[in-house]
């Protein structure tokens, strides 16, 4: 009697001393609502960069072009999503890969890394305009025969570096092929049947 008598005086029960101690925990373990985050004030871009007032001339697989663009677009992105050729991919977006292989001015080149800018007046060509209308590049048909591809994805890259690698000089051995044609990658691991079809390709290449 003499604690229930207590616990009446004080005016606090077991049940609402436990609830108590379990609402105050909840609060401890939820963490404060954070404060709004102050964010720097965004850059202001410059006028010709915001109205893409920068003006490309080019030729773009033996037909002149020319259209605007942002002047910190990459050749790839301006290919892809300003003129439907979509053959060069992006694959790492680093210049590692090779995926975006095309060929700037006979020389093939990492379009993820090369400034659409400085495209201008020079002669771009992609897997696009590599067949003679319905005849595949030798190239192309190549990788056809020897089966140098799984998913395809890199394919394109592929083919414009292995053309540059035949023009360059460089296909002269197996050996030397694998060298100059280690900057694409192939994921699902065709080396054999790429070396193959270059080997085959640079015989009627130097023919012609």
């Amino acid at each position: 009697m003499t604690d229930r008598s207590n616990d009446e005086t004080i005016g606090i029960t077991r049940r609402e001393t436990l609830h108590g101690g379990a609402v105050a925990s909840l609060a401890l373990a939820t963490p404060p609502a954070p404060a709004a985050a102050q964010l720097p004030a965004p850059a202001r871009l410059p006028a010709h960069a915001r109205e893409f007032g920068l003006q490309l001339a080019t030729s773009i697989n033996g037909e002149p072009v020319s259209v605007a663009i942002d002047a910190r677009s990459s050749l790839l992105d301006v290919l892809r999503e300003g003129l439907g050729l979509t053959g060069a991919k992006k694959g790492c977006d680093h210049g590692q890969c090779g995926a975006c292989t095309v060929h700037l001015d006979g020389r093939r080149v990492a379009s993820c890394l090369t400034l659409a800018a400085k495209a201008d007046g020079r002669e771009i060509v992609t897997i696009e305009g590599i067949a003679d209308g319905e005849t595949l590049h030798p190239m192309q048909q190549a990788f056809i025969d020897h089966d140098a591809l799984q998913c395809g994805y890199c394919t394109p890259g592929q083919i414009m570096a292995a053309i540059a690698c035949v023009k360059e000089g460089h296909a002269s051995s197996r050996e030397e092929i694998r060298e100059y044609m280690s900057g694409n990658i192939c994921r699902c691991g065709a080396y054999v049947g790429i070396v193959a079809a270059i080997e085959q390709a640079s015989t009627k290449m130097r023919r012609a």
